[in-house]
């Protein structure tokens, strides 16, 4: 039986980063790759009604190995990674037994406690971070690997009693679109679990309402020797437009239950200029004041300039799933935490999984934690004893719906 930690090596070394405004699903063929590789798995296995789509949609069975009731329950992880830090030629960095104290990663880069106090809580444990040149991938490939574990555990001789088990693995999680295009009535589950978070014991059943804002703004570029009352700098526009919006209202003066709004790109010059901002709020009511905000900040500046001067294009992308998910369901991973020996705590998510949108659609879906840290950045990191940990979570929790 092949350990969390051996998948968990072979899957961060491929890379599946996906890509921003990209039509198409996925939205970088490499994904692909590891979709295969976890279709190949999953058959050999020997799990039931294994599909990849064109799509990368990875999809299979584990079958019911009872003849109690037992509801279907879905497992389900993103393959792709975040294109904030590449996630080519990842390099993982292994070190035993952790003693507390610095770990020199390479190439000039340092995983302190003194500035991720985390690592403590993984003394004398087996810590797995990158080279320091990319991110590790622990987000989503921990997930996946955890799943995968798991699932031959379960179907291996003398597995514990469990009813039919979904597993479903998406591609382009990391730009919003992982489940644009997934199945909820063909994947058949009543309920799932994404398996996407961060610290060991965490559940997530509360996410923000999310909105997306791609924003264009028209100058007029003229000499300067003759700009006065001419020139309509689109860069300075842009940056006026920032500055109409909360201060203090952005990822990095808020946590817990603040929304923010958060200027993601921005480019120009004096004849065009381009921005992306994300919009977030656990709260609807205090969402749909955002989103009003940034359109009225807009319209002002289209009647200071002329109008057409700023053009906004804004879209929701998902919304809090708390109202979606039976409290049986968060019940259920409460207990199967307790079960494995860990302390279970909940947390809002300040983001969003895959599972936010399939609550909507039908399937309740809160998120469980990984065990991993930092993600989406060269400091990510996880225990391979927290990746075990995991593992029997989750098999604690499937088991657990065998009546």
């Amino acid at each position: 039986m092949e350990s969390v930690k051996d998948r968990f090596l072979r899957y961060v070394k491929i890379d599946t980063e996906s890509k921003q405004n990209v039509e198409h699903i996925p939205s970088t063929e490499k994904q692909l790759d590891l979709c295969r590789m976890l279709r190949d798995e999953l058959t050999r296995l020997g799990a039931a009604d294994v599909k990849m789509d064109k799509h990368g949609y990875v999809t299979a069975s584990i079958p019911s190995s009872t003849k109690k009731a037992a509801p279907i329950v879905g497992l389900l992880a993103h393959v792709d990674t975040v294109d904030a830090v590449s996630g080519a030629n990842v390099k993982p960095v292994l070190t035993p037994n952790y003693g507390g104290g610095d770990i020199d990663i390479g190439n000039g880069y340092t995983l302190s406690p003194i500035q991720f106090p985390e690592l403590l809580d993984h003394l004398g444990e087996e810590i797995i971070c990158s080279d320091g040149t990319t991110l590790l991938g622990a987000d989503d490939k921990a997930g996946v690997a955890e799943i995968m574990t798991l699932a031959e555990r379960l179907l291996s001789p003398n597995a514990p009693e469990h009813g039919l088990i979904r597993i479903g693995f998406t591609p382009d999680e990391e730009v919003g679109r992982g489940v644009d295009l997934f199945d909820v009535a063909a994947f058949g589950a009543d309920f799932g679990y994404t398996v996407d978070g961060g610290t060991l014991g965490e559940i997530n059943y509360e996410c923000f309402n999310a909105a997306g804002a791609e924003i264009h703004f028209q100058g007029i570029s003229t000499h300067t020797g003759s700009a006065k009352g001419r020139m309509v700098n689109a860069s300075l526009v842009a940056m006026e437009l920032q500055s109409l919006l909360p201060a203090f209202q952005n990822p990095a003066c808020t946590d817990e239950y603040e929304g923010f709004f958060h200027l993601d790109k921005i480019e120009g010059c004096v004849d065009h200029a381009e921005t992306r901002y994300i919009l977030r709020d656990h709260d609807m009511a205090k969402f749909e004041q955002k989103k009003a905000l940034l359109q009225g900040a807009c319209d002002y500046l289209n009647q200071k300039y002329g109008a057409g001067t700023v053009s906004l294009q804004m879209s929701d992308t998902y919304y809090n799933m708390k109202s979606k998910v039976p409290q049986f369901v968060i019940d259920a991973a409460k207990q199967a935490i307790e079960a494995a020996g860990v302390t279970p705590y909940f947390a809002p998510i300040r983001g969003g999984t895959d599972g936010a949108r399939l609550s909507y659609m039908g399937l309740p879906c809160p998120n469980l934690c990984t065990g991993g840290h930092n993600f989406h950045g060269r400091y990510e990191f996880i225990s391979i004893q927290a990746m075990e940990k995991v593992t029997d979570i989750l098999e604690a929790l499937v088991t657990s719906f065998v009546k």
